[in-house]
């Protein structure tokens, strides 16, 4: 036995800067395998039921610890000899040589027994143990030349204390080794590094959310970038990880995506032979006498950028998946999105808001954070607003006031403006295909299923989910109910009121098939801005019937209930009485005579704040031609438009419902 000495005092050892946690302490003994170039690092502990550790051991199969130097390498603190050795070596952590010393946070002693291989190509073994408080000394024993001997090195930990199996067991250690050393397992996972606890290899790729691969070619050299993200928190900063052909860490960078908001964890690791003769310098500028590379090399610099441009599209891929859509779920849940009516084209509106908050957020994401909730929902209405102009593509300078932008902030905006303006086209082609179809169900309905079409169980399901043929801007109160729950509906939807109101007058169990409102501004004579409610009642009649007196009498009778209703007959309510049928009779055509001087196409009758209109189906779907056209024509890219509904065979026009018909009655055929 041979006791060595190491030029400080026990004291000092533990004064300078040891790991404070055990994770960390029992991390600086697998480091120094692998920095012994070990593959496989082997944790091994059993416990009794207490949870008292019996056993505690972690082994490597590196080069050993080598004997004829044990004094230059494990006697030395604070300058490890490893630090200096720049040949063939592999990734080096433990530079100080101090780790050896870290079991003094758990355990009494520490005893090595390793394996190494001699000058004369013999494999050497022989044991060293360290005492927590006589640490600057070890001793040395039972060296001896064994045959068919592994290399390597075990560490085993004596008398141990506030450590337990419990603790060891918990997940916690787990994750703190996945993110201690998943990267490099991940970097070295074609030579089948491993670390095993109790036989199981550590998942390390179970924090590794997302990872990418590719080479860099510029000039004679290959860049081999390998990007992390990672699905928790590795450290306060990220960086761009500058390695050797060896693997060593030579230079690391700020990435610059430090947004800490926003959880975007993530690493990048550089390796190139460009990387062996770097030598990092206090300025990006070229050095006079300096025979390597550094930062103010022309591949250094192109290589920045492209690792820029990388990171900056995969961070818009995280939030664009991960964080923005959370985003818009809770602006809805705090509803901060402004609400929308329910019919397809406010709805189409409010798809249209929430992308571009989505895509400003990928481009800029502190525009949204830190904002108080008042603060949302000013930016979101103001961006609401903004959209339902032409001044539409003029957000990115009104952005620019808010909030500094980069160039490649700036162009990527204005990217995105454009891109979801194009984005809004598609989707208006998608609605007019959709109403087109809708409109070719109810041709066929009134003109081709004639003797089977009737009110409430075709036309009324029809129509009642498709009320936007009576106008966008109206809300649908109610469908098919008596006037008792039309009122109940009405007061709901305007004053937010959910008592239940009764009405006495015997008519209240008549049901009109459509109840629509809309309330709005308009102004007075004096310039002021009043409350205006507009009410549309639609009564719908089967093909056979046609509309004459009779009917008429049927809306005159809703309208007289109104007017006599103290709860609607405000003058400040307008209301506009639609009858619907295949064909007018001539009580009808002379009502329509009657109103001419009006100017008001179908009205057949006006009171006061009280119209009532009559319409053939026909007078329907000419309307519906007519207004769509007219969107249409309005459009930009009209004619890329109508070119792509013309393939689907829609043309809005008296063809417009030929091709969707025979679809129809094809499909009805083969079923």
């Amino acid at each position: 036995m041979k006791k060595h000495s190491i030029q400080v005092t026990a004291k000092s050892i533990e004064s300078s800067g040891l790991p404070k946690d055990f994770k960390a302490a029992i991390a600086e003994y697998i480091w120094n395998g692998f920095d012994a170039k070990a593959t496989e690092i082997k944790i091994d502990y059993s416990a009794n039921d207490l949870g008292y550790l019996s056993n505690f051991t972690i082994t490597d199969n590196g080069e050993g610890i080598n004997l004829e130097n044990i004094d230059q390498t494990f006697g030395y603190f604070l300058d490890s000899q490893k630090s200096t050795s720049f040949v063939n070596e592999e990734f080096v952590k433990g530079k100080k040589g101090k780790g050896r010393f870290a079991f003094g946070l758990f355990a009494n002693t520490a005893r090595w027994k390793t394996a190494y291989l001699t000058q004369r190509q013999e494999v050497c073994q022989y044991e060293i143990s360290i005492k927590k408080g006589d640490q600057n000394n070890f001793e040395v024993k039972n060296e001896q030349i064994v045959e068919n001997k592994a290399l390597g090195t075990t560490v085993k930990f004596e008398n141990i204390f506030d450590l337990t199996g419990d603790i060891l067991e918990h997940e916690s250690f787990e994750k703190y080794l996945c993110s201690e050393f998943g990267w490099f397992l991940f970097l070295n996972k074609d030579k089948s590094y491993t670390i095993k606890i109790n036989g199981v290899a550590l998942d390390y790729e179970q924090i590794i959310e997302d990872h990418y691969v590719s080479t860099i070619e510029i000039g004679d050299y290959s860049f081999v970038v390998s990007y992390i993200r990672w699905n928790t928190k590795i450290g306060d900063k990220y960086y761009f990880y500058m390695l050797n052909d060896s693997k060593k860490e030579v230079y690391r960078k700020h990435t610059g995506f430090n947004r800490k908001a926003i959880g975007f964890h993530h690493s990048v690791y550089v390796e190139s032979g460009f990387f062996n003769d770097f030598c990092v310098t206090e300025t990006d500028q070229p050095v006079l006498g300096l025979s390597g590379k550094n930062q103010a090399d022309d591949h250094y610099k192109d290589l920045m950028k492209q690792l820029q441009e990388l990171l900056s599209k995969k961070e818009k891929e995280f939030i664009r998946l991960h964080k923005a859509e959370n985003l818009i779920i809770g602006y809805r849940k705090n509803k901060v999105i402004p609400e929308f009516k329910s019919n397809v084209y406010d709805q189409r509106r409010k798809e249209d808001l929430e992308n571009v908050i989505k895509e400003l957020y990928c481009v800029q994401p502190k525009i949204f954070q830190d904002l108080k909730k008042e603060q949302s929902k000013t930016i979101v209405g103001f961006l609401n607003l903004i959209l339902d102009t032409d001044e539409r593509e003029n957000l990115l300078s009104i952005i620019e006031n808010v909030i500094q932008l980069s160039d490649e902030e700036r162009e990527e905006l204005a990217k995105t403006l454009k891109k979801t303006k194009l984005s809004n086209i598609t989707k208006t082609i998608k609605l007019l295909e959709d109403r087109a179809r809708v409109v070719a169900v109810l041709k066929m309905l009134v003109f081709d299923l004639e003797k089977f079409t009737n009110e409430r169980d075709h036309i009324q399901k029809a129509i009642e989910n498709n009320y936007w043929l009576f106008g966008e801007q109206f809300h649908l109160i109610s469908a098919d109910e008596n006037f008792e729950i039309l009122l109940n509906n009405y007061l709901y939807f305007l004053e937010n009121d959910q008592k239940s109101e009764k009405i006495s007058d015997e008519e209240r169990m008549r049901r009109p098939d459509i109840f629509l409102c809309r309330k709005h501004n308009v102004p007075d004579t004096e310039s002021n801005e009043y409350n205006l409610e507009e009410n549309v009642i639609v009564e719908l009649k089967r093909p056979e019937v046609i509309i004459g007196k009779k009917q008429f009498n049927q809306i005159e009778d809703y309208a007289r209930f109104i007017i006599n209703e103290p709860r609607f007959n405000s003058k400040l309510r307008r209301w506009k009485f639609f009858i619907i049928g295949k064909k007018m009779d001539s009580f009808i055509e002379d009502k329509y005579e009657s109103q001419k001087m009006k100017g008001k196409k179908f009205l057949v009758e006006s009171v006061r704040n009280y119209e009532i209109y009559a319409m053939t189906w026909d007078d329907v779907f000419k309307n519906f031609e007519l207004k769509h056209s007219y969107l249409i024509d309005k459009l930009d890219l009209k004619d890329a438009i109508k070119a792509e509904l013309a393939e689907k065979g829609i043309l809005f026009d008296r063809s417009l419902s030929n091709k969707l018909s025979q679809d129809i009655i094809d499909n009805t055929n083969k079923n």
